[in-house]
């Protein structure tokens, strides 16, 4: 039994990894990643002979787990394609949306290998798609050499974790996992019991979550800050990406008017991607293990954005909450546009980060900016000073990094391999496992290199 990593770097990125078995070959997600452009920016499926590949297991729709999914199966014709049912219908959403935004950047930057697929490719594929549910033990191959299960890892909707059996042998992957309820997605619930080998996200392992934090009071900052600035006559812009974080602020906002904590008749905007990725969320609100069972946003919240009536740009008004993507503020989007036309630079108006935003991004610029510092928000634009109440809050879909070591403690693995990190983090994990797990053999694994299960 062997595992590869098909990542081109150690660290964040382009998700995507090899576990292969008594001739069985198993690919876990095909991430894009998100600070390359073109082919730098696929995995290296080039270390995996075409046609060679049984099945790929998707745990959930971002774009770094599944942006090049497309790529992955036109390599892999044979391969069955394993996701969970809002994951099918998020994933192609975003992936339609990755479709534009590659032709877009083909035009504006040149860069010729893009598109990686179009429009037809991903209609078509999505008839290959076996859906299963969470809790369901289904065979991997026509053989049953390798069994699976799905659990659910509370990061977004779909989102799961993936046990398999092989070899009399059980190896559970991850993907990117919340154990936290939040205020819409539920937190993961993950198998009991012991592994042998457990493939594990670090995202967090840097951050140490301060000794006093509670969701709730959080909740409730944020709610306070977003008066605060209506009281004094601004608006509040507050950057989301427009799959998971953007539902999440809908839900918040609407248990902030449900308990007097805002004022019911506060305009919300949401527009664009963000509205076609709640009409999926809206889908599934019977049947997806959620907070608010049943409660659908476009229909159930008064939102003066997301409608199909609203014809044009959203107009931008004092005294209202726009929760616009994209999370990170990046060049050309609508948190973008919107930030440099008015909210950084006057003092009414306030920005709210409600989850990361690289460094290198222009989210990232204003959480490291001071007052009155002027901000590149695009460099095709004077650079914005910074006037505006910036507040950076935590409602990470990640969860912290000792509940995610309790958990890999729990399940005694005698190896376990570090993904999804920054080297910092992956090194707070090993240090960590290694001192609380003596017996077990803790990788941080190179891209390419084949290691024995």
């Amino acid at each position: 039994m062997v595992f590869k990593s098909l990542c081109r770097d150690v660290g964040i990125g382009a998700n995507s990894y090899l576990l292969k078995s008594g001739g069985i070959s198993v690919i876990l997600d095909a991430g894009m990643h998100p600070k390359e452009e073109g082919l730098t920016a696929i995995p290296r499926y080039e270390l995996v002979d075409e046609n060679t590949v049984d099945a790929i297991f998707v745990t959930h729709s971002h774009l770094d787990h599944v942006g090049t999914l497309p790529v992955l199966m036109e390599q892999q014709k044979d391969a069955r394609v394993f996701l969970s049912p809002e994951t099918a219908e998020l994933a192609l959403a975003m992936l339609h949306n990755s479709v534009n935004v590659m032709e877009s950047k083909r035009t504006e930057l040149g860069i010729t290998d893009y598109p990686f697929f179009h429009h037809g490719q991903l209609d078509r594929m999505k008839g290959s798609f076996e859906l299963r549910n969470v809790g369901r033990n289904f065979e991997v191959d026509a053989g049953g050499k390798i069994r699976a299960e799905f659990f659910d890892a509370g990061h977004i909707m779909g989102s799961v974790g993936v046990m398999f059996e092989i070899e009399g042998k059980k190896v559970f992957y991850t993907g990117d996992v919340n154990f936290e309820d939040s205020t819409l997605q539920k937190g993961a619930i993950f198998p009991q019991g012991e592994v042998d080998v457990l493939i594990v996200e670090t995202t967090r392992g840097e951050q140490a979550r301060r000794a006093d934090y509670s969701r709730r009071a959080e909740e409730n900052a944020f709610a306070e800050a977003i008066n605060g600035v209506l009281k004094r006559g601004g608006s509040a812009l507050v950057p989301v990406f427009a799959m998971g974080k953007t539902q999440e602020v809908l839900a918040m906002l609407q248990r902030f008017k449900e308990d007097g904590l805002l004022n019911k008749k506060t305009p919300v905007y949401i527009g664009g991607l963000s509205t076609k990725m709640t009409t999926i969320y809206d889908k599934f609100s019977d049947v997806s293990r959620r907070n608010r069972r049943g409660f659908k946003f476009l229909t159930d919240m008064e939102l003066a954005g997301g409608n199909r009536k609203r014809v044009g740009p959203i107009p931008f008004n004092n005294g209202c909450i726009y929760a616009l993507s994209s999370g990170m503020m990046s060049e050309k989007t609508v948190s973008n546009n919107f930030a440099r036309q008015g909210v950084l630079e006057n003092k009414k108006h306030g920005l709210f980060f409600v989850g990361y935003a690289d460094s290198q991004t222009p989210g990232g610029r204003i959480r490291a900016a001071k007052p009155g510092d002027k901000v590149i928000l695009d460099p095709a634009y004077p650079a914005v000073p910074l006037n505006c109440e910036v507040r950076v809050f935590d409602f990470s879909g990640h969860s912290t990094r000792d509940a995610i070591a309790d958990f890999a403690v729990s399940v005694k693995p005698k190896k376990i391999f570090l993904v999804h990190g920054d080297l910092g983090a992956m090194g707070w994990f090993k240090q960590e496992l290694e001192r609380r797990l003596p017996g077990a053999e803790v990788y941080i694994p190179e891209p390419g290199v084949e290691f024995e299960l």
